[in-house]
């Protein structure tokens, strides 16, 4: 028996696995993953076409699990009702909601930013509804992320590839939310203090594959996700064991059992 086989299916919570710069080659990537010990890849989308393209693409590939969501800089609110309404027609096969949240790296204006805001909110209420985790993008907008979830009551809610202070990570660690830990960890101070501040039971593993690989300009890609693994137990002091059997459990804590493909 091999030591992969021997340790917990790491599953990447948050991956574009829908991108166009996977057409070519996605049965190989997918192998890879598989060869890298991950049993589940949870496939995120930006639109409508990103989440039909999900669940055609998880028909063909059980380790894909889909998820749907309007990425925030899509600021129109008949585009986030239209996908409000494809993901209750599809809960079945629906294992998040995102990606959602907000952006306030791209989104300047208040009026835009309000209207950002609205839309979260929308999403905020379909998790509830649907008792579905929210996989959060927040970049330059952490701290306002979180305060929205919490002002909403958000409960089952996964923060990816965070972008502030640990410090504004706090008050969503005690509301039980989990941060998940990109490649680009090895290579990105603010990750590397995030990972050192945050508890271990508080932790997931993403690629969000094309981008925040262990190297910049490079394809991420599923595999990579042993970086994000080797990298927290160092930050840690733990060994990688205990950091796969963490982010296992934690992954089930949030998202319910994954079946291997």
């Amino acid at each position: 028996m091999s030591l992969t086989s021997q340790r917990p299916g790491l599953v990447d919570t948050h991956a574009h696995i829908c991108d166009p710069g996977f057409d070519e080659d996605r049965d190989a990537v997918l192998e890879r993953a598989r060869q890298a010990g991950v049993k589940a890849i949870i496939a995120v989308g930006e639109d409508l076409a990103d989440a039909r393209k999900n669940v055609a693409l998880a028909r063909k590939h059980p380790i894909l699990k889909p998820a749907a969501g309007l990425y925030p800089t899509h600021l129109n609110l008949e585009q986030a009702h239209q996908m409000a309404d494809f993901i209750r027609e599809n809960k079945s096969r629906m294992v998040a909601i995102g990606e959602v949240g907000l952006d306030y790296w791209v989104v300047k204006e208040d009026s835009k930013k309000a209207l950002q805001r609205e839309i979260l909110k929308i999403f905020i209420e379909l998790s509830k509804e649907l008792n579905l985790p929210l996989n959060i993008h927040s970049r330059s907008a952490g701290r306002h992320s979180i305060a929205l979830l919490l002002e909403s009551n958000a409960a089952r809610v996964q923060m990816h590839a965070f972008d502030g202070k640990a410090a504004a990570a706090l008050p969503a660690v005690e509301a039980g939310y989990f941060f998940s830990i990109p490649p680009s960890v090895i290579r990105s101070r603010q990750k590397q203090k995030l990972v050192k501040r945050l508890p271990l039971s508080c932790l997931l593993i993403e690629t969000d594959s094309p981008v925040l690989g262990p190297a910049p300009n490079e394809r991420n890609e599923p595999a990579n996700i042993r970086q994000s693994v080797k990298a927290i137990a160092e930050l840690k002091d733990v060994s990688e064991e205990e950091v796969m059997t963490a982010v296992s459990e934690n992954t089930e804590r949030l998202y319910g059992p994954l079946e291997s493909a």
